[in-house]
């Protein structure tokens, strides 16, 4: 019998529970949809490979991710090219997930498989909104006379739960018509404040990591110059630590484009700071 020791698969301060734990990691390695540089699908397993270099310890919240009582439950293995079974079997795990009284924090994976998460935690939650961090704004009906695309999740997610129910930062890309509505349902929000309307409402948090510049971020299907700095980012995430965030996702990790592996070191700090607004 070997007696390593061996290395954890897990991501670094993950429990080895699940039935104790107040939240749950989960792959979503999927990216069928990508509409520029593909390698989504890498993201998850990157992360938690890139995760032993970091300290578990959250300077930003005074908090050790090993007393958050978190379990990585690895993977979803999804099939290549069948979007809508994908979303199923996400939408069936994460439903698990609220059932059994979790947190979801999912990492993927292109930015399309978070409709799936939100259409299961909105059966729990009716009155859901959802905050949006990305250079994008995902606004499409469809894409290449496609519905599910990573580049329209936003405008799925609006048909669920309402454009009034839906905060967006860090946009600076898309196209003349999704910016039309941006604008008409005022879903852009520049100053922190404009965010407390959702103070007493359930909220799903997604980060698409293109978010940031990537001067920081280059590991990323399409990278937009402007971005936040990850100090801008933490500034917002700090505004939310006394919101009532039941969820949350970051997404569109694309690991081997950025050899540095800076992508998947930030990527990894941002997991152990939502952690800490669960």
């Amino acid at each position: 019998m070997l007696k390593g020791p061996f290395l954890s698969k897990d991501f670094i301060g993950a429990i080895d529970d699940y039935l104790k734990a107040k939240i749950v990691l989960l792959g979503m390695p999927y990216d069928c949809t990508c509409s520029n540089r593909a390698g989504t699908r890498f993201g998850p397993q990157a992360a938690r490979l890139e995760s032993i270099g970091i300290e578990t310890y959250s300077v930003y919240f005074n908090s050790d991710m090993e007393d958050l009582a978190f379990f990585d439950a690895g993977d979803l293995e999804y099939p290549f090219g069948n979007a809508q079974k994908a979303l199923d079997i996400t939408e069936d795990n994460v439903d698990i997930i609220y059932s059994d009284n979790k947190k979801l924090l999912g990492i993927g994976g292109e930015h399309l498989i978070t409709l799936a998460s939100v259409k299961s935690v909105l059966k729990k939650y009716p009155d859901l909104a959802v905050i949006q961090f990305d250079a994008h704004t995902d606004l499409r009906s469809q894409y290449l006379d496609e519905t599910l695309t990573h580049s329209g999740v936003m405008y799925q997610i609006a048909q669920l739960i309402g454009y009034e129910n839906i905060a967006q930062i860090g946009l600076r890309s898309g196209e003349k018509a999704e910016f039309e509505i941006v604008k008409k349902y005022n879903t852009l929000k520049i100053d922190k404040q404009e965010l407390d309307k959702f103070k007493n409402k359930p909220i799903f948090l997604t980060i698409d990591l293109d978010v940031l510049d990537p001067s920081l971020m280059s590991g990323v299907g399409t990278p937009e110059a402007g971005g936040l700095t990850y100090k801008e980012l933490m500034d917002w995430l700090l505004y939310l630590k006394d919101f009532n965030i039941i969820g949350a996702d970051i997404m569109e990790l694309a690991p081997d484009i950025d050899i540095t592996k800076t992508s998947s070191a930030t990527c990894c700090k941002l997991v152990r700071e939502v952690l800490n607004l669960l």
